[in-house]
């Protein structure tokens, strides 16, 4: 998913590999993706003027299940979690109670399709890539996340002590995430990479020792190594190369989108951001491996 932080996840209850999440399914993360409906400056940001796809509610997409530290209990609605208390606090800054946004679900894979879309934006630990805002827009960052390795007991990666240590190690990813653009990258595997159509099928491979090692999202990591996969470990925590940012993402030419990015800035400006960022996804640092 994509750093930093990490808080303890042993009381999220629900099985998550949304490492897809910090997905990017083609080019790497770049600030130059970034936005791509900044040009309307000039649209009003008052709620009576947003242009929204049901008058007088914030639509929100995410994909389902959805998986802690991002979302818990499977519930998007309560704003626990750090996605949907992160789109809780977008909301509140364009104008919208709580009980103004409706959620609804939308598959990972189809939030950056082209075309029109039935949300008025998802958050869903998408990443930020040239390839993708050719076909939708997305806000300023509202996360940048570092990518983790894991290894179950008794693998040959637990002693690794550097990204050149794993080259030769059997590594699992899931399909069109950045995590393994990281893997061909960063630690530039002497074997094909394996990789899994969902997550679930990455844990999985590691449970079932079928790969030496996985790599996803540092929170994800910690949530897996706590609460999932019994004896597994966090070897280390790695850059993604050109930085994995997250941001909300939009209809292409969306004319909410101005405003969206305006309350994102806001937020991160106040400190809002990094409070919840330390709230649900902070803890110990995993090692650095260069």
């Amino acid at each position: 998913m994509k750093p930093l932080k990490l808080l303890p996840l042993l009381a999220l209850a629900i099985v998550s590999l949304a490492v897809a999440a910090c997905g990017g399914d083609d080019e790497k993360s770049s600030a130059s993706a970034t936005p791509a409906g900044a040009a309307s400056a000039a649209a009003s940001c008052d709620k009576s003027s947003l242009a929204l796809k049901t008058d007088g509610q914030l639509t929100v997409g995410t994909d389902k299940p959805a998986y802690p530290p991002y979302f818990e209990d499977d519930d998007p609605k309560n704003g626990k979690g750090f996605e949907s208390a992160v789109a809780y606090a977008v909301a509140e800054q364009l104008g919208f109670s709580k009980d103004e946004v409706k959620w609804t679900v939308v598959p990972f894979n189809s939030s950056y399709a082209p075309g029109p879309k039935q949300f008025d934006f998802d958050i869903n630990q998408i990443s930020i890539t040239p390839q993708r805002a050719k076909r939708v827009d997305f806000s300023e960052p509202y996360f940048t996340a570092p990518q983790a390795v894991i290894a179950p007991a008794g693998s040959p990666a637990l002693g690794a002590k550097s990204l050149a240590d794993l080259a030769d190690k059997k590594i699992g990813v899931q399909v069109g995430t950045t995590s393994l653009e990281a893997v061909e990258a960063s630690i530039k595997p002497t074997q094909q990479p394996l990789v899994f159509n969902d997550s679930n099928d990455v844990v999985r491979a590691l449970d079932g020792n079928r790969v030496d090692a996985a790599v996803v999202d540092l929170p994800t990591a910690f949530y897996l190594t706590a609460a999932e996969l019994k004896d597994s470990k966090i070897v280390g925590q790695f850059a993604a190369p050109g930085g994995d940012e997250w941001g909300l993402l939009l209809e292409k030419d969306s004319k909410l989108t101005d405003c969206v990015n305006q309350a994102v800035k806001k937020l991160a400006d106040d400190g809002e951001l990094k409070r919840l960022q330390d709230q649900y996804m902070g803890g110990d640092a995993a090692p650095e491996l260069n």
